[in-house]
């Protein structure tokens, strides 16, 4: 069974930056994506950053610029780097894989960042 554990989240400030990292363990199967979502309090969930295993990267619109996603695609592993935090980035941050057609989601990590 795929589980997938992110950490790295926290607290800071408007402009500091947090690194956030994700983890899969229970396949030896690659990725073709790995992906950051962001849920806030009464909004639905939306795609933070996307990566493909052919080099393909997408970003959402509120954090192009700003943020970083890196994958690890043959250890299943995922990074986003989230540069000049603003108090709208703070949500539950997931990270999702597609691997072999399937999807799986992490538990989430919380960003909290204050103005």
């Amino acid at each position: 069974q795929v589980h997938l554990v992110e950490s790295g989240g926290g607290s800071a400030q408007a402009g500091e930056s947090l690194k956030l990292s994700c983890a899969a363990s229970g396949t030896t199967d690659s990725a073709r994506a790995l992906s950051w979502y962001r849920q806030a309090p009464g909004k639905q969930r939306e795609m933070v950053a996307t990566a493909f295993s052919d080099g393909r990267v997408f970003y959402g619109d509120s954090v192009k610029g700003r943020f970083s996603i890196s994958g690890d695609f043959a250890k299943n592993g995922v990074h986003l780097e989230t540069d000049g935090l603003q108090p709208e980035d703070t949500a539950v941050y997931f990270c999702h894989a597609e691997i072999r057609g399937r999807g799986y989601w992490g538990q989430g990590t919380q960003v909290t960042v204050s103005a």
